[in-house]
């Protein structure tokens, strides 16, 4: 049985307060949903991604996607060391530009978020945590609550949740949504991201309705992938949760974010995300708390392309390097 989500019902529109009444009135509203023209999805996309950005624009693009990036460890084999070095870096990206914006966030396992936490006190660097059995999602509801706690405990700001997938393409609506509700709760004051795994769910239909799903259960931020499965982020996946949190916003006046994960490795693909956002959610989506890339290797990319604008030559890999 759903059960009622935390915003009031009263203060969403009806169809939405609806959906959410029951698991019967969920499937009907998911199911309701437009079907996605992929054709005409992946022109636009591509259509998109040939608009060239020059000089001082690019300037201002390579500063917003660095302050937009969540810089990510999640190795069997991190340590401490490696969380206080990354902390370093997403502070102060490129020591030799102290104008550089720091990232957004550094997303740690829950057990080094106290080290994060630690090294990026004062920073306004956000600490992120990756929660519910991270990337598989396989096990027991106390089991990723318990993981959730952990993580707020040892004081992260947000948490990086994974769908249980094989419940949602078995359309188990309500269970999933019952869980991202479990988990919303657990955070507390904690931000929520609710990753979806795009790449395991089958189809772009099934892509808007776990979009929908999370949002109707109080996600914060929507996320393609764990960059654990391949493919992971897509511009045509982006562009329709960008599609969804837009929608969202025009039906509740509520803000929710996006975050493309997983693939995106260079400025070249970082400026198309951002024209993304600006042409389909809009421009007041164009800041971090709307907008992340989980991608850390493309931090790298960008500090050297903003090297050589300032520079007009290009740098040398270590000088900007991130590990």
């Amino acid at each position: 049985m759903v059960t009622p989500p935390s915003t009031p019902a009263e203060a969403l529109p009806a169809e939405l307060a609806d959906a959410t009444r029951d698991d019967r009135s969920l499937r009907r509203f998911l199911h309701g949903l437009p079907g996605v023209d992929r054709i005409g999805l992946e022109q636009r996309a591509a259509g998109l991604a040939t608009r060239s950005i020059k000089k001082d624009a690019k300037r201002w693009a390579i500063d917003t996607a660095i302050s937009m990036v969540d810089l990510t460890t999640l190795e069997g084999a991190d340590t401490e060391g490696k969380v206080r070095s990354l902390c370093a870096k997403a502070r102060r990206p490129d020591p030799g530009y102290p104008d550089v914006p720091p990232v957004a966030a550094v997303c740690v396992y829950p057990d080094l978020a106290g080290t994060a936490v630690a090294a990026l006190r004062g920073s306004g660097v956000r600490v992120a945590s990756v929660a519910t059995a991270f990337p598989s999602g396989r096990a027991a509801l106390p089991v990723k609550l318990a993981d959730v706690e952990h993580a707020v405990a040892a004081g992260a700001d947000e948490v990086d949740m994974v769908i249980d997938r094989g419940a949602f393409l078995a359309g188990r609506y309500g269970q999933v949504f019952e869980e991202i509700r479990a988990v919303k709760r657990a955070c507390g004051d904690a931000h929520l991201k609710v990753i979806l795994e795009t790449g395991e769910l089958a189809s772009l239909d099934a892509v808007r309705r776990a979009s929908w799903l999370a949002l109707l259960a109080g996600g914060d931020v929507i996320k393609t992938s764990t960059g654990k499965v391949s493919p992971a982020a897509t511009l045509p996946v982006t562009h329709l949760m960008l599609q969804a949190v837009r929608d969202w916003r025009d039906g509740t006046g509520q803000l929710r974010g996006v975050k493309p994960a997983g693939g995106i490795r260079t400025t070249k693909d970082a400026i198309r995300y951002l024209v993304a956002v600006h042409e389909v959610a809009g421009p007041e989506w164009l800041t971090p708390e709307l907008f992340r890339f989980g991608a850390s290797s493309l931090l790298g990319d960008l500090l050297m392309q903003r090297r050589t604008q300032l520079e007009g030559r290009y740098s040398a890999a270590h000088h900007v390097a991130v590990d």
